[in-house]
């Protein structure tokens, strides 16, 4: 992917290419075009010299116009003076031989660098006779060869099985490294005491120097060519636009690259993907996947964690109902019922609401809580009913004896207390 302007020479009027310094980061044609789907390139260039390249509407590179061009726009203020030649005398030369070394005396330049081992034998059983390569028994004569115009047939060569055990055929000895190579004498680097470093020509001042501030003002497009040389085949190239209205290029993508993507996209895409895709495009629909699936989940959420009471613990509210009523209902006789009934309905209002808290007792537990809360309320029953009797016994005869409670005694059929008659005289 390549990015070159023409740029005119304000200063002579000529022209020169720039080429830009190509990016690391941005693709390879190669490797966009493998999947054979629409791809869309796009250049923008702004009033501030800055420049950006797309593909597929996503940024690959962004650069400046001044600094990432190659011959730069701008050209140098200063450049080398043609003009200016190296002195005779200039050593540029950090290191040099040292003129008083010498070779020493024991220092063989013609020894070599690996000898004969002298300590080798040839092992035990070694074949002299035996060659390494022997043509190869099985192989049989292709039927189509023709000894005219291929020549006569020799079988291929394998290697000899006799060699594999100890070895066969001329037996030399191993090479070694000679101790005694030093290879060719050179004597010792020193400074060089007349360096003067590496050598430069003068600058000067460039007479063809022009700074140009506004390098986006481009000469005018006449034409628009393509330049191909590709090994992959099948590629095409349309709907090519230029404009001064970033607006119109995006609208213009809108209404073709985008229609070519989404079709292909629709031919190698799964049903989730399109569904996920279809779905961004139209952001109502999450509304209705929350309606149609998060609401059932809810429910049914609710409906498996809300708590219920067993079937025990409303057998047990029952026969403590009728225990109840029964017990009220002996003692305190007809007047006294209606009155049980209404403590007895608070105190199943107050006993659902705590309902949450009992179900996970006993049924033991719950008949205990309960008589002891019908105890509480007989006892206010019957101290009202004592306070009634002593008004009635107010206004009876001085000579009658007070009414007195006897010793309870049990009832053979139930486990109330039953209450005696007080006796006159």
């Amino acid at each position: 992917l390549h990015f070159i302007f023409r740029h005119r020479n304000p200063k002579n009027g000529s022209f020169e290419e720039k080429h830009w310094k190509r990016a690391t980061s941005v693709p390879k044609l190669d490797d966009v075009f493998k999947d054979k789907k629409p791809h869309l390139f796009t250049l923008i260039i702004n009033p501030d010299n800055k420049f950006e390249v797309l593909m597929d509407k996503q940024s690959v590179h962004k650069g400046n116009l001044l600094d990432d061009f190659n011959p730069p726009v701008n050209p140098e203020a200063e450049i080398d003076d043609p003009t200016d030649i190296k002195p005779t005398d200039w050593d540029e030369r950090e290191k040099i031989p040292d003129p008083t070394a010498t070779k020493p005396d024991d220092w063989d330049e013609d020894a070599p660098r690996q000898i004969v081992d002298p300590n080798a034998r040839k092992p035990n059983g070694w074949l002299d006779d035996e060659p390494e390569l022997i043509p190869d028994p099985n192989a049989e004569k292709p039927v189509d060869w023709d000894d005219e115009m291929d020549g006569e047939w020799e079988p291929p060569l394998i290697t000899n099985p006799k060699c594999e055990k100890v070895g066969c055929g001329k037996w030399k000895p191993p090479m070694i490294d000679n101790p005694k190579y030093k290879g060719k004498w050179r004597p010792p680097l020193i400074d060089n005491p007349n360096y003067k470093g590496k050598w430069r020509p003068r600058r000067i001042p460039n007479p063809h120097y022009f700074e140009d501030k506004y390098p986006y003002k481009m000469t005018p497009v006449a034409a628009v060519g393509f330049e191909l040389w590709s090994m992959v085949d099948g590629i095409m190239f349309d709907n090519l636009i230029i404009t001064d209205d970033l607006y119109v290029a995006q609208h213009w993508a809108s209404e073709t690259f985008d229609l070519k993507r989404e079709l292909a996209d629709r031919e190698t895409d799964n049903m989730i993907t399109r569904l996920f895709k279809y779905t961004n495009k139209n952001p109502w629909l999450w509304a209705v996947y929350l309606v149609v699936i998060g609401l059932p989940v809810v429910l049914f959420i609710s409906f498996c964690c809300t708590s219920t009471r067993s079937p025990a613990v409303i057998a047990a509210q029952r026969e403590i109902e009728a225990k109840r009523k029964a017990y009220a209902s002996k003692t305190f006789g007809a007047q006294a019922e209606e009155k049980v009934r209404e403590i007895a309905k608070e105190a199943t209002i107050t006993e659902v609401k705590e309902d949450e808290e009992v179900q996970e007792g006993s049924v033991e537990e719950i008949e205990l809580i309960d008589n002891e809360k019908t105890e509480e309320k007989e006892e206010i029953a019957v101290e009202d009913k004592k306070e009634s009797v002593e008004g009635e016994k107010i206004s009876e005869n001085e000579d009658d004896e007070p009414e007195v409670l006897g010793e309870q005694e049990t009832d053979a059929g139930g486990d109330f207390p039953r209450r005696r008659r007080p006796r006159k005289e």
